[in-house]
């Protein structure tokens, strides 16, 4: 399904010097092992179209780990502060508690994955214009895709560790990128914004409903990264207003369901308000988030293992306002679910678990092949909301974009707040609504603020416990670079405190 490649000490994976196989058809359907020499390669258009989908395995960096629940989703929300794990991993707890180091296999899997995308998107940038056989028409799309993934990339890899390698070419055994220093943060985000801009330019289609890159999803990324920008380290507040500019594009192309259900069942995939999902298929790859959720050890479906990886803690289920259907029992969240081996008996869990991850489908055969979201219309309304109040104050158009959100929860629209109350209010609805979407951390990151729900309010995160009673160290800001990377390229220097 990836594309294995020889991998040099750097850890900077090589595209240029040898491809053993190739994309799949659709992203997921096809399977090539044999081995294919880069100059018999890139020749058509189904080459080339092989070699994208290729590039979209990498995604799958989020759910990839072992059979713990150590992987980079589960890493994330833990360090947000608002999850507990009640399973058998002592790395997950490690990063509850802040006592996590550089040789954590989350901090590594996203580095080596995204790098690993990267080298193969610049081969891709570099070999598809070549191409005779393709329309110009056909390659600026195609291009389009790739340009949005190398954004993507490196728009995670610049946020978790910080100055991140820059490399936009394909490396080979001779190049002085072969072990390559930091580039500063701003300089890789003018890169993610310039390749962003040019997959606006690449004639991709507004929507997509195959899994594919879409306009909509360049849109929302670009106005993510401008309203990150705008917030810390760079603090470039000019970035708000284009922010808004972004978002606006997004908010008429998509529609929120009427179920909360069809954001993890398979019927619904890529539909509605998802604007950019990472496939699976059951037969072809599958995941084990379904299983990720599912209280420890406890006889719900027939998964070869319940981890009890991320529960939501009690404080931040509590936080949610009075009658909001979201936190109704089998909304976002569930405190019990019918035994799998003993029918008609119900099974309390103690806790309650993300519903909004459970997938009925897998129950009987074990194997998950729910889609992973990483943008949706809520996100674009979200953006544009807390933008456009940092630019003009709420206006009727920034309460709007809240409106649908609340509506679906059964909550009143907002009105009549204050710059400051609105974006405490837009800040409580992000945690809300893209509860332990992979979102919170990011947060935490640009404002400095963490949500104290305990007291409802947000407060300076290096000096506000959690409900761990954790209170944020400085160096959590960002991710160590990975210790291998340390170990075998003497450039690289470690962040702060790690």
């Amino acid at each position: 399904m990836k594309f294995k490649i020889k991998q040099y000490a750097a850890c900077i994976l090589i595209v240029g010097l040898s491809l053993t196989q190739v994309g799949c058809k659709k992203y997921l359907e096809e399977n090539i092992k044999h081995g294919i020499g880069q100059d018999e390669y890139f020749k058509t258009e189904t080459q080339a179209r092989n070699f994208v989908n290729g590039i979209y395995t990498s995604l799958y960096m989020f759910q990839s780990g072992d059979a713990y629940g150590e992987n980079p989703w589960i890493t994330l929300e833990l360090l947000a502060g608002h999850g507990t794990t009640l399973g058998q991993s002592q790395n997950n707890n490690n990063v509850i508690f802040e006592r996590t180091d550089a040789n954590n296999p989350s901090f590594n899997t996203i580095w080596r994955q995204s790098y690993l995308g990267i080298s193969e998107a610049n081969l891709a940038i570099q070999k598809i214009p070549t191409i005779p056989s393709m329309t110009d028409a056909a390659k600026k799309s195609l291009l389009g895709e790739v340009y949005f993934l190398r954004a993507f990339f490196y728009y995670h890899l610049v946020r978790l560790y910080g100055d991140v390698p820059l490399i936009t070419e394909p490396v080979d055994a001779n190049s002085p990128q072969l072990y390559p220093e930091r580039t500063a943060q701003a300089d890789v985000y003018d890169v993610i914004i310039a390749d962003l801009i040019t997959a606006q330019a690449s004639g991709l289609a507004e929507t997509d409903q195959t899994g594919k890159v879409s306009l909509g999803a360049v849109n929302t990324l670009l106005a993510s990264v401008y309203l990150t920008t705008a917030g810390y380290p760079l603090q470039k507040t000019e970035n708000y207003a284009k922010a808004v500019t972004e978002a606006a594009k997004v908010l008429n192309k998509y529609t929120l369901f009427d179920s909360y259900d069809y954001l993890h069942d398979n019927q619904h995939k890529n539909q509605g308000e998802l604007i950019l999902q990472n496939q699976y298929l059951l037969g072809v790859a599958t995941n084990s988030i379904s299983a990720l959720i599912i209280p420890y050890g406890l006889d719900v479906g027939s998964y070869h293992d319940r981890f009890g990886a991320l529960i939501p803690t009690d404080e931040f289920y509590n936080s949610y306002e009075a009658g909001d259907k979201r936190a109704e029992e089998q909304q976002f969240f569930f405190s019990k679910y019918d035994s799998y081996t003993n029918p008609g008996t119900t099974i309390n869990f103690g806790a309650h678990a993300l519903y909004k991850y459970f997938h009925k489908e897998s129950l009987v055969n074990g194997q998950c092949d729910e889609n992973w979201t990483l943008l949706r219309l809520p996100e674009a309304q979200l953006i544009y909301a807390e933008a456009s109040n940092e630019v003009n104050g709420p206006t009727q158009a920034a309460y709007d974009a809240l409106t649908p959100i609340r509506a679906r929860a059964n909550l009143a629209p907002l009105s009549g707040l204050t710059k400051e109350t609105f974006r405490a209010a837009i800040w409580k609805e992000r945690y809300h609504e893209l509860a332990y979407e992979n979102k919170a951390y990011f947060d935490i990151q640009r404002t400095h603020q963490i949500y104290d729900v305990k007291n409802n309010k947000f407060g300076e995160a290096t000096s506000t416990a959690n409900e761990q009673g954790v209170t944020m160290t400085t160096k959590y800001y960002l991710w160590p670079i990975p210790q291998r990377e340390i170990n075998t390229n003497t450039k690289l220097k470690q962040n702060t405190g790690w």
